[in-house]
C-alpha cells in the first residue's frame, strides 16, 4: 500500500452559537490521503494560516510524499522535514505536517480495523470532557444563561475564554488593555457567584495577556476555586509561565495551540512552567506527536488535560495513553466538526464514548466539497 495522492481544502463552514442568531463561518482546511488501493485518511482544522496550508499541501508535501508507506507516519514527517523544512518546526509546515500525520492514522485504523485510540494504546473508552462556552462575545448575563443551560444537560465543567474583550467578534484573540483586564476579572467572578459550587470553571487567556495582566488576574479570581489558568501569558512563553506559576496558587496549563513541537513543548517541563499539559494533535505533529508529548508528560508525572480545540481528533490521544484527562469540546470546533462529518461521538453528561468504528470513526458528509472557497 503506498499514498496515491493528498490533497488539501479551505473550506467555509457555517455554524452556530447558543443564543446568537447571526449564522457564524469558519474557513477549515480539509485534508484527505488516499493511497493505491482505495482507502481514505482525512483531517481538518481552523488554523490563522488557512489557504497557505492548503497551498502548501496541494503544491509541495502532497508530491513529496507520493508513493510513501501510509503506515510509516514518523518516515513520512521526516521526509517532510528533511525535504520542505530542515529547520525550526513551526507555522505553516507544522500545521500541515500535522494534518497529514491524522489522516495517515485514519487510513492506519481503516487498514487494521481499529479505532485510532486502541492503536494508540486504549487506555479508556471514555473521557470526561468540559465544554469551552465563555465566549467575550457573550455579556454575563448571556454567560450564565447558557452554562446553566449546558448544566441542565449533565455539563458541569465549563471554560470561560478571557483577554480578548477589546475585540469580541473574534472569540478568543485580542490585545487586552488593562480595563478588559478589570472585566474579565469581573465576569468571572459574576459567573462563579451565579453558579454556585456546582460548575467546576477554568479561564484560558489564549496568550493574549501580558505577565502583569495575568498576575493580576491571578490574584483578583484567586477564591474562585478554578481548575486551571490555561495559556496565561504572550505566546506562552515558559519562562514568564514560571514566574505567574510561583504568584498563584492557581494551576497553570499549557501546550495547546501553537504548541508545534517538541523542542518548545519540553520548555515547559525544564522551567516548571505547568501545572497541566495540554498537547494538541492539530499542532504538536498529529497523533504520532500526541504520543511522543504524552509520554514526555507522563516522564514528569504531570497531567493532561485538552486545549486547542477540536474534540473529535484530540479524543482519540485522551483515549489512548494512560495521562489522559478531560477533552475540551469548544462550543465552535464541537459545531465544525458535525458539520463536515457524520457519526460524531457527542458527549453525554460530561462524558463522551470512544466510537468503535476503525480510524477516526466517523466519515465525512457528501457534498462537504461544495463548502470549498473558490
Amino acid at each position: 500500500m503506498k499514498i496515491a495522492r493528498t490533497t488539501a481544502h479551505t473550506l467555509r463552514v457555517p455554524y452556530h452559537f447558543p443564543l446568537i442568531k447571526e449564522t457564524q463561518h469558519a474557513l477549515v482546511t480539509f485534508v484527505e490521503v488516499e493511497t493505491d488501493d482505495g482507502l481514505k485518511g482525512h483531517a481538518f482544522s481552523v488554523y490563522p494560516l488557512r489557504f497557505s496550508i492548503s497551498d502548501f499541501i496541494n503544491r509541495e508535501a502532497g508530491p513529496t510524499i507520493a508513493g510513501m508507506d501510509p503506515l510509516c507516519p514518523e518516515a513520512v514527517r521526516t521526509t517532510l522535514f528533511v525535504r520542505l523544512s530542515n529547520k525550526h518546526y513551526m507555522g505553516t509546515w507544522s500545521c500541515a505536517a500535522s494534518m497529514i500525520d491524522i489522516a495517515l492514522w485514519d487510513i492506519r485504523g481503516k487498514a487494521l480495523r481499529q479505532p485510532i485510540w486502541k492503536l494508540m494504546g486504549g487506555a479508556r473508552e471514555k473521557c470526561p470532557i468540559y465544554i469551552t462556552w465563555g465566549l467575550p462575545r457573550y455579556s454575563k448575563e448571556e454567560l450564565v444563561e447558557t452554562a446553566k443551560q449546558l448544566m441542565a444537560d449533565g455539563h458541569t465543567q465549563l471554560k470561560m475564554a478571557i483577554a480578548a474583550s477589546a475585540n469580541p467578534t473574534a472569540h478568543m484573540y485580542g490585545e487586552p488593555t488593562d480595563d478588559d483586564i478589570l472585566e474579565d476579572i469581573a465576569r468571572i467572578r459574576y459567573v462563579r457567584d451565579k453558579l454556585g459550587d456546582k460548575a467546576t470553571l477554568m479561564v484560558d487567556a489564549n496568550k493574549n495577556a501580558k505577565l502583569p495582566q495575568a498576575i493580576r488576574v491571578a490574584k483578583m479570581v484567586e477564591d474562585c476555586n478554578l481548575a486551571w489558568f490555561e495559556d496565561p501569558v504572550l505566546k506562552a512563553d515558559p519562562r514568564l509561565m514560571a514566574k505567574l506559576r510561583r504568584e498563584t496558587t492557581i494551576p497553570i496549563a499549557a501546550g495547546s495551540s501553537g504548541t508545534y513541537d517538541l523542542s518548545y513543548f519540553k520548555e515547559y517541563f525544564l522551567h516548571e512552567a505547568i501545572d497541566i499539559a495540554q498537547p494538541n494533535v492539530r499542532d504538536i505533529g498529529g497523533f504520532t506527536g500526541g504520543l511522543h508529548a504524552a509520554a514526555v508528560a507522563q516522564a514528569f508525572n504531570i497531567q493532561l488535560e485538552m486545549g486547542g480545540n477540536f474534540p473529535h481528533l484530540n479524543m482519540h490521544l485522551h483515549a489512548g495513553v494512560p495521562n489522559g484527562g478531560r477533552v475540551e469540546f469548544h462550543l465552535g470546533g464541537w459545531r465544525i466538526g458535525e458539520a463536515l462529518f457524520d457519526g460524531m461521538p457527542s458527549p453525554v453528561k460530561g462524558w463522551v464514548t470512544l466510537p468503535t468504528a476503525p480510524g477516526l470513526g466517523f466519515t465525512p458528509k457528501s457534498g462537504i466539497l461544495d463548502l470549498a472557497v473558490k
